[in-house]
């Protein structure tokens, strides 16, 4: 990956987890590295490693090979139209703002040149995202570029475009909802008598090992489940109650109306 200065337009949450991902996994040396805030005393943090840190938009992406675009979805024709004379047709874009096309990017550009729109997760930030990349006017070696710097920091494929608003609830959206129940599977844990610490630590690390099974063995979900539970068992007993009680249908339904909230934003 030829990279030799990206910078972050956005040093909040999400922009500040990828650069701290980046760095950790030495993808970059700090000094290619540039991240811009309004506040930007929040990230002095970045700065004592030696990561150039400014307000200024149009001078952080003057001669950078990639930039991200980590700013909320209304800010983006804005901080577009503010960098625009400082891209060039092989300046790579990568665009984390929900529900603004590859199409409306170029538009405020008002030039061709490679668009991504990406969606990683905040576990990025320790190398283990699921993130989802669409690709726009980009070839081949650019693709495998944006790719590969995501690969590092977890998992990453390519989607068709039109599959990115589902990619953002199913995997942004996604590691909260698995925090929720790791935080629920806790409260329970406290409910049988676990201390607060140690419940948190045996759900964590069950939902963990959950998830490296079936990424590991390719199984089914319900192909471990069956491994589980026996008949007149404890664990089918609580699954069931668990259907009664709607599991599965909220857990859906929420997915569903994350969805159905950024399908009408567009509207």
């Amino acid at each position: 990956m030829e990279v030799a200065k990206l910078t972050i337009i956005g040093g909040g949450n999400l922009g500040s987890a990828i650069a701290r991902g980046i760095l950790d996994k030495g993808l970059l040396k700090p000094s290619q590295l540039t991240i811009t805030r309004r506040r930007v005393k929040l990230l002095e943090s970045f700065a004592e490693k030696g990561v150039v840190i400014t307000d200024d938009n149009l001078s952080a992406t003057t001669g950078a090979d990639v930039v991200f675009l980590a700013v909320k979805p209304y800010q983006i024709e804005e901080v577009i139209k503010e960098i625009t004379s400082s891209l060039t047709d092989n300046t790579i874009i990568i665009s984390l703002a929900t529900g603004v096309s590859s199409q409306e990017i170029e538009q405020y550009c008002g030039m061709k040149l490679p668009i991504f729109r990406a969606m990683p997760n905040t576990a990025i930030e320790i190398g283990e995202s699921m993130t989802c990349v669409s690709s726009y006017n980009a070839n081949q070696k650019q693709e495998d570029t944006v790719i590969t710097l995501f690969k590092q920091m977890g998992q990453a494929l390519i989607v068709p475009e039109e599959l990115m608003a589902a990619s953002t609830v199913l995997a942004a959206c996604g590691i909260a909802y698995a925090m929720r129940f790791i935080r629920a599977a806790t409260q329970g844990g406290i409910e049988i008598g676990f201390g607060s610490q140690l419940a948190l630590q045996i759900a964590a690390q069950t939902v963990k090992g959950a998830a490296d099974l079936l990424i590991q063995k390719g199984n089914h979900p319900e192909d471990e489940i069956d491994k589980v539970t026996t008949p007149r068992g404890v664990t089918i007993s609580g699954l069931n109650e668990m259907e009664h009680q709607g599991f599965s249908s909220s857990l859906i339904k929420g997915l569903l109306t994350s969805y159905n909230k950024i399908e009408s934003s567009k509207k």
